[in-house]
């Protein structure tokens, strides 16, 4: 499990403020849209994952409590490493067949679903702004969002189903961040349907053009895999 204190650049003991100000510093630092040189997408992922986790107080007495177990288990670990029998080495025939469950149960389905949630958005905004007052264009833009936070629990399910091949993690993480930003600008169109606050719709446009930049970046990891 990466340190998301190190990712923040900040010590364990940071207040919350603290956690606040440092995301900000880095956000604005390695955002890739940003004019800085120092700009890069997979940084602000990392940055972007840590601060998801500290910069919610439940989430984070959470994480420290796993930092501790880790720390944990990871000396109980060294203490054990002369005595412990080693697993066996998988075979080719085994890697091969676990990629492709996991291909066939999560990575399939899934980028199936997120094609479905994404590729549909344009057009229920498109047809939304012929008369963002209008009841019944509003009640059909609406049920795009509820149909969407629908299949996209199906696929959160899906993708927890089964843990990725370790040579797939890339893609994996790529896949779980879209998700991820797909789920929050879910929220955002919700609220954008209960008070038709602009600021709503383009938060949650942006969300989803990242949700879809990463599921065109894990497309191109798993090409290059296979």
């Amino acid at each position: 499990m990466s340190n998301h204190y190190q990712t923040l650049q900040i010590d364990c003991t940071a207040t919350q403020a603290e956690i606040k100000q440092a995301y900000r510093r880095l956000a604005k630092r390695f955002h890739p849209d940003s004019q800085q040189p120092s700009g890069n997408h997979e940084t602000i992922i990392r940055i972007n994952a840590a601060y998801e986790v500290l910069g919610d107080p439940q989430q984070r007495k959470s994480y420290d409590k796993q930092l501790y177990i880790q720390a944990q288990n990871h000396q109980t670990s060294v203490i054990n490493t002369a005595t412990k029998p080693r697993k066996p080495r998988q075979h080719g025939s085994q890697i091969d067949a676990e990629l492709n469950q996991w291909l066939s149960q999560v990575y399939q389905p899934v980028n199936s679903i997120l094609n479905q949630i994404l590729d549909a958005f344009q057009m229920e905004v498109d047809e939304l702004s012929a008369d963002p007052f209008d009841d019944e264009l509003m009640a059909g833009f609406q049920g795009y969002v509820e149909t969407s936070k629908e299949v996209l629990e199906k696929a959160q399910s899906l993708f927890r189903s089964i843990p990725n091949p370790a040579n797939v993690a890339g893609v994996a993480a790529h896949l779980y961040y879209s998700l991820n930003h797909v789920e929050d600008g879910l929220e955002d169109l919700n609220f954008f349907t209960l008070n038709y606050e602009d600021s709503y719709l383009h938060t949650g446009q942006e969300l989803f053009r990242i949700a879809d930049q990463l599921q065109q970046e894990a497309a191109a990891r798993m090409r290059n895999f296979l």
